[in-house]
Formats: C-alpha cells, sequence, structure tokens
C-alpha cells in the first residue's frame, strides 16, 4: 500500500495511548472516525484498556526511547501524538532522556515521514532555565520538538483531572479520612484544574483540522482558578465534609518526598513538590480551549464522576 492510499485512512499514531490522557485521546480521534494506532512497549495491553470501547485502535509495538522502533509505528500517519511522560526517573528512564531526547527523535522522524502534524504533550510552567530537573526538562524537550518538526503542536494543560487520576481522586480520599489536611505551604498557590477529557477533545480538534491560525502553543485549563486552599475547601463541601488546613513549610515536604523516593512506588515526590511552589495557570495572551470552541467543565462535575465511582 502506498503513502496516498495509507493517507485516505486518516491515520493517527498515539505514543503513550494507553495512559491517562493518551487513552482518551485514542478513543476521542476513534468517535471522529481516525484511523489510530495506540504505540506501546506493551501492545497486548491496549486490548483490555479499550475493551469497552465501540471501535478499537491498531496495537503497534514500539518504543520511544528506540528510535529504530520508531519508523514502522509512524509509516503513512497523517499525525502523530507524544502523550508519553515520566514523573520518577528510573535507571534509563531519565527526564532528559524520555521529555528531551526522545521527544526530539520521534518529532524528527515524523518530519522525515512526512507526517503532516505533529502533537507534543507538555505542561504549564514548563521551562528550559527551571532549576528543576523535571520542569527544566518539559522545557527543553518543547524546544527539541520545535526545532525537530517546524510547526508542531506544543499543548499544555494545566493539572488534569478525571475520575482515575492521581490528583482530585487523592484528595477526595484524604479530606474523607484525615483529620486534618495538609497544605503546601500556606496553600497560596493558584491552580487552574482541567478535565482531561477536555485535552483529549482539544488534541482531537486540532488534528482534525480546527486550528488557532497563526498559533502552535496552546495552553488548556479549566474553567475556574483556585488558590490549592480554596480547591481544598471546594472539594470539602462538594463531598459534604468539614476539613481544617494546616500550612506545612515547602522545605518539610521536599524532605519528606526525598524519604518518599526510596520506595517502590512513591506516593509523593521532590518534582511533584516542586510544581507545587508554581502558580499552573494558563497564561491569558495564549489560545486555549475558547479558541477550539471547547466549553471547560468545572471540578464539581468531576467530582461527581469520582463519586459514582466510589
Amino acid at each position: 500500500m502506498d503513502r496516498d492510499d495509507l493517507n485516505t485512512k486518516r491515520i493517527v499514531t498515539v505514543f503513550g495511548g494507553t495512559g491517562f490522557l493518551g487513552r482518551r485521546t485514542v478513543k476521542r480521534l476513534l468517535e471522529r472516525g481516525f484511523t489510530v494506532r495506540a504505540a506501546s512497549r506493551h501492545p497486548a495491553r491496549v486490548g483490555p484498556v479499550f475493551s469497552s470501547a465501540a471501535r478499537m485502535p491498531e496495537a503497534v509495538e514500539a518504543d520511544i526511547l528506540d528510535a529504530s522502533s520508531i519508523g514502522s509505528a509512524i509509516a503513512g500517519s497523517q499525525a502523530v501524538v507524544n502523550a508519553v511522560s515520566l514523573y520518577v526517573e528510573q535507571g534509563v528512564q531519565t527526564f532528559e532522556r524520555v521529555h528531551v531526547k526522545a521527544a526530539a527523535d520521534l518529532a524528527a522522524a515524523s518530519r522525515d515521514s512526512e507526517v503532516d502534524q505533529f502533537i507534543q504533550i507538555s505542561g504549564i510552567g514548563s521551562d528550559p532555565q527551571s532549576d528543576s530537573n523535571y520542569i527544566s526538562a518539559r522545557g527543553r524537550g518543547e524546544v527539541a520538538v520545535a526545532n525537530a518538526f517546524p510547526g508542531a503542536f506544543i499543548v499544555r494543560p494545566a493539572v488534569m483531572t478525571g475520575p482515575d487520576d492521581a490528583f482530585l481522586t487523592t484528595i477526595v480520599k484524604l479530606i474523607r479520612l484525615l483529620p486534618v489536611y495538609p497544605l503546601f505551604g500556606d496553600g497560596g498557590t493558584r491552580l487552574q484544574p482541567v478535565y482531561v477529557a477536555d485535552i483529549a477533545e482539544a488534541v482531537s480538534r486540532l488534528i482534525d483540522g480546527q486550528i488557532h491560525k497563526g498559533s502552535s502553543i496552546f495552553e488548556f485549563g479549566g474553567p475556574r482558578i483556585y488558590t490549592y486552599k480554596e480547591l481544598l475547601q471546594e472539594i470539602a463541601q462538594q463531598v459534604d465534609t468539614h476539613v481544617r488546613l494546616m500550612p506545612v513549610p515547602f522545605a518539610v515536604w521536599s524532605a519528606l518526598a526525598g524519604v518518599a523516593e526510596l520506595l517502590p512506588a512513591a506516593p509523593i515526590t521532590r518534582n511533584q513538590i516542586e510544581l507545587m511552589r508554581h502558580d499552573n495557570v494558563a497564561a491569558i495572551d495564549t489560545p486555549g480551549l475558547k479558541e477550539l470552541d471547547i466549553e471547560p467543565r468545572g471540578v464539581d462535575e468531576v467530582i461527581g464522576l469520582i463519586k459514582q465511582r466510589a
């Protein structure tokens, strides 16, 4: 089959297609009629993840860390989405390797394969000059992708929420459980939580041609900005409980996270603590969900979904 025949199928390859955002992006693209490849080191996992979907993606074995495995996965694709992310470094899986080199390799391979669109999932606050290895790597990854694939879309979500997330779901459980809830610092960090399904919809619209002319960077936030303290109070109200809040200095959090990172599955990391030191709010001068005609859903709706699953 030649390239023109492949293009009539509107193929999109999603790396990280079984992850928190990736699997929702795959599902939304399938609903839009695209042929979707979920690229993974463990393709056998693709079937169970999408077992309830009306249509199934193609399970493709590929490792973003192995440049030699990328070519066949993206061959004939109209678009490639990099939704691979790393929060804790382990062995060869370092922030530099995953967020910078692998992202650049995938973008370059997509360019060489004449892919039309490349979408890099990053995050609000990514900064090449940051003292945080994680935040710096995300920022340098954006630069590397833009250099390797001119015109690539850089998507920066605020903290993403969903009924199976590691953020809002955890807070709901702990607020119900703990007599006193610890704040990060004084709880003044500003957050703009965004529903993960809204990000998946945004990515699908970018691929489907609903673009904001002249823009390659998008920042997606939810409908309301909270301080961390206000967010906890809102969650407590939504789950009909009372919460007592206690400020905890960031230095204490960093020390605790350093110890937690020694565990097999760290419940919190120093990089997560570093992220909570900075506001996580979409820039007003950068296009976002509004420019893609998406009305973002609020924290209350997501909490409702979490309560249904409880």
